[in-house]
């Protein structure tokens, strides 16, 4: 296997494979983790992958949990806040948290050496890839000898970003969600406290829409849509920035706030057609890009390595059909396409619509906590279920649980679902089985849960129609329903 690009999408590819015991190389063309800082936020989905990689304390120690979303008018005024837990969510972590990439993939890097099946080759730019009958060759320059090599891989991942060779290399192309915009990224970092709220601020204003966050204990994020004309280089002196970002920085002086870094991004809505050409597979932002306004930019690249993996890693080692690789992009592409919708509606609706849409917000924005649907997205971290596919399991118009998350619930006051189910396939039942259905279960490598009456999990169970449900390696649920002993047979083989 062969992951193209050590980004947070690569690392996390390669770590989940790593815990299956596959046999990886990585390769990246930078020698060392990329210096600047990019994503910032992810939500508790999110965290709770990065704790399946065995990063629950170190992602803790670096991150900042935060407390949702603001939205100002252009005076900084509130128009509504939509709060989240920064605490506990649903799966035991905060719903939302803030933190510095370049940290992030440090301890990435680090946890990745502790599997001795993989291997990270940094200083290495890929060129070419080329699928033939037997697997793909991978065609490789070191960046600082200038010497060529090539290697050859049964499987690629293309973990290799927006501007992605392996994208190119299967004759996939972007498709655009019609929403494009040039923004001003600024990372500024400061002892001084700047004592706003610990959630994200957005400015509604059609003019100079800004989104404000702390990032770190002396880190702050700030994004600015570009003018026309504008550019980012007109701003990479503090003394032309420091107005822009006044109504934070209040009476703190201009010396005081050291710039990381200013650049400019073009926001773009973008999923690519197709994610997987025989042995090639997408991910992250060589599959996909998203407007930042939901913060899962990075984290739907996250996703979709922790969808992918356990699916290679059953098919590799023999117990899964190769028809289950076919589900990865039926899944993750309706997923992710409803989430880049998600962020340019809120996108628009936070920044658009000129003077008109000034006025709308001021009427509109306080009362938007009370619709129903709109509360449910922007309050909560919960993402939609996954599609229907072989492995998503339901009856079309009936109430199911199939496609969502299994709640991360604790067990016995002890452990949490995820340590039990450690990457396995596990039955979750409020109904005692029998040694046959005992052995079934034991014998497909699946975990075994047995609800507690009134426990988190046979209330969870209880409101989706269920008795049982079966729970893939990812946290998903594959199928649900009243009949233990129909589930226990629908259960796969997987000792990977």
């Amino acid at each position: 296997m062969v992951i193209v690009g050590a980004g947070p999408t690569g690392l996390t590819a390669a770590t989940l494979l790593g815990q299956y015991g596959v046999e990886c190389l990585v390769l990246e063309r930078w020698g060392s983790v990329y210096p600047q800082p990019r994503a910032v936020a992810l939500d508790d989905e999110v965290h709770r992958i990065l704790a399946r990689l065995g990063l629950r304390d170190d992602f803790a120690a670096i991150s900042r949990p935060h407390q949702g979303l603001r939205l100002l008018d252009r005076r900084m005024r509130v128009l509504a806040e939509f709060r989240r837990d920064g605490e506990h969510g649903r799966h035991g972590y905060p719903e939302g948290s803030m933190f510095d990439q370049p940290e992030l993939e440090t301890i990435l890097r680090s946890n990745l050496q502790q599997y001795a099946s993989v291997t990270l080759r940094g200083s290495t730019e890929v060129t070419a890839l080329t699928q033939a009958a037997g697997g793909v060759r991978i065609d490789v320059i070191d960046r600082i000898t200038g010497g060529r090599d090539h290697v050859l891989a049964e499987h690629v991942l293309g973990c290799d970003g927006a501007n992605s060779l392996t994208r190119t290399s299967i004759g996939a192309t972007m498709r655009d969600l019609k929403f494009t915009q040039r923004w001003l990224v600024v990372d500024v970092a400061t002892d001084a406290d700047l004592g706003h709220w610990e959630g994200v601020h957005q400015v509604c204003d059609p003019v100079r829409a800004a989104t404000y966050m702390r990032v770190g204990q002396t880190r702050y994020r700030w994004e600015f849509r570009l003018t026309p004309g504008e550019t980012a280089e007109h701003y990479r002196d503090i003394t032309r920035l420091h107005p822009l970002i006044t109504p934070w920085t209040k009476d703190i002086p201009a010396e005081a706030l050291q710039i990381v870094r200013v650049a400019e991004y073009t926001f773009r809505g973008q999923v690519a057609d197709r994610w997987r050409d025989r042995r090639v597979f997408l991910l992250g932002d060589a599959a996909h890009l998203t407007p930042p306004f939901i913060g899962q930019g990075m984290s739907a690249g996250l996703r979709d390595a922790m969808n992918l993996a356990w699916k290679l890693a059953g098919v590799l080692d023999g117990t899964l059909p190769e028809t289950v690789l076919d589900t990865y992009e039926l899944e993750r592409k309706a997923h992710v396409r409803s989430m880049i919708r998600l962020a340019i509606l809120l996108g628009t609706a936070m920044t658009g619509g000129g003077k008109l849409g000034n006025v709308v917000r001021r009427v509109v924005a306080p009362r938007w906590r009370l619709v129903p649907g709109l509360r449910q997205r922007v309050m909560y971290s919960q993402t939609p279920a996954l599609r229907r596919s072989a492995l998503v399991v339901r009856q079309r118009l009936r109430r199911t649980l199939a496609g969502a998350l299994c709640p991360n619930a604790v067990l016995d006051g002890v452990v949490r679902f995820d340590d039990l189910a450690a990457g396995r396939f596990a039955i979750v039942t409020s109904v005692a089985p029998s040694a046959a259905q005992r052995a079934a279960i034991e014998g497909r490598g699946a975990a075994l849960v047995i609800t507690r009456p009134g426990s988190e999990l046979q209330r969870w169970l209880r409101q989706g129609g269920a008795h049982a449900a079966v729970v893939r390696p990812d946290g998903t649920i594959m199928r649900a329903g009243r009949d233990l002993s129909d589930l226990c047979t629908a259960l796969p083989v997987f000792r990977a």
